[in-house]
């Protein structure tokens, strides 16, 4: 049975729409402060069926999460004791502690971190309105590691083309089943951990 071949071909479908670049922009707004789903997810496809406008791709999901970045920051600064209680009513107490001591240890860095890497960039966002962060450092150290993140995915996607495409259609249901794995796994020990 295949999976995730027409789910990636859905998700290129959408990313040669007329209106992908809209789509591509709130996407990337709402992951960065409530919403799962990372804008890769269509800036691959993207920046793959038009290589020619990568930089623009780019571009507009790092101001588009960075805006959404800052709507998370606001939440936190603004719903603190709300967004606390549902933090403490979910479960995740000791996670959010876990945050804290981060962003007590390595400060604005760790807004790079998330900012680049694939963890919840959302939890670091609002966590950092809650916490006050310094608002101007947390933009532009947003800016910094968003934009890193999506100019580096979308370049590499342009510049291999339509090699990509067809070694990732070829892998496709492998790539998926090997990533839902992983994921059990690592909410597995997530889970035995806590």
């Amino acid at each position: 049975m295949k999976l995730f071949e027409p789910t990636y071909q859905y998700i290129l479908n959408l990313a040669s729409h007329k209106h992908a670049p809209a789509y591509l922009g709130t996407l990337s707004f709402a992951e960065s402060s409530f919403f799962p789903i990372p804008p890769d997810v269509m800036l691959m496809p993207m920046s793959m069926a038009k290589p020619n406008k990568w930089f623009y791709f780019a571009l507009l999901t790092t101001i588009a999460s960075v805006l959404g970045g800052i709507a998370g920051y606001l939440l936190g600064a603004f719903s603190a004791e709300w967004v606390e209680s549902i933090i403490t009513n979910w479960g995740y107490t000791e996670k959010y502690e876990h945050i804290k001591a981060l962003f007590n240890q390595w400060g604005i860095w760790i807004i790079f971190a998330a900012g680049f890497s694939p963890i919840p960039y959302k939890l670091f966002t609002i966590s950092a309105g809650i916490l006050s962060m310094a608002f101007i450092p947390f933009v532009l150290v947003s800016l910094v590691g968003r934009g890193a993140r999506f100019f580096l995915v979308s370049g590499l996607i342009a510049w291999a083309g339509p090699k990509m495409e067809t070694t990732l259609l070829k892998y496709i249901e492998w790539l998926g089943w090997l990533f839902v794995g992983l994921l059990v796994i690592v909410i597995t020990i997530i889970k035995t951990g806590s």
